[in-house]
């Protein structure tokens, strides 16, 4: 079973449209993604290891808490997906594609043609640019199966 990570922002449905695209199409895919309850993913440092006076420490916590989940998910991924969206940047989704790019997994990357130039670096390393989940799904598909 193919394992694939989807990075980037977590203000749309992106995710659930692949799985959902994917699922039809009956691929053998195993997905994971990072905590994309924003609220909880910002608290979790101090939900599990305590309050800080210091939004620097309370960030700081939270951000190492996240990494561990993230970190161990993208190393047993087969391929990583990282979509940035239009409305916010995602320096998160560029360290997660940095961290794939440096384990040397397959990188796909979603992004609209006005981020083009911002991206060029992440896009350098990545396998494919792609513009929709149509994409990305028609890629996986053919990675599985050598056919659309």
């Amino acid at each position: 079973m193919l394992k694939v990570y989807l990075s980037g922002e977590i203000h749309t449905d992106w995710r659930d449209d692949i799985i959902k695209k994917c699922n039809k199409e009956n691929l053998e895919i195993e997905f994971t993604s990072p905590t994309t309850n924003h609220e909880l993913s910002d608290e979790i440092g101090v939900k599990i290891l305590g309050k800080e006076d210091k939004k620097f420490w309370h960030d700081n916590k939270g951000a190492k808490i996240n990494a561990i989940k993230t970190r161990l998910s993208i190393e047993k991924s087969d391929i990583v997906v990282v979509r940035f969206g239009e409305k916010y940047k995602q320096w998160n989704a560029a360290f997660d594609a940095g961290y794939a790019a440096a384990l040397n997994k397959p990188l796909i990357i979603i992004h609209n043609e006005e981020h083009q130039h911002a991206l060029k670096e992440v896009d350098a390393a990545a396998l494919a640019i792609t513009k929709n989940t149509d994409e990305v799904v028609n890629i996986l598909k053919y990675s599985i199966n050598g056919s659309l």
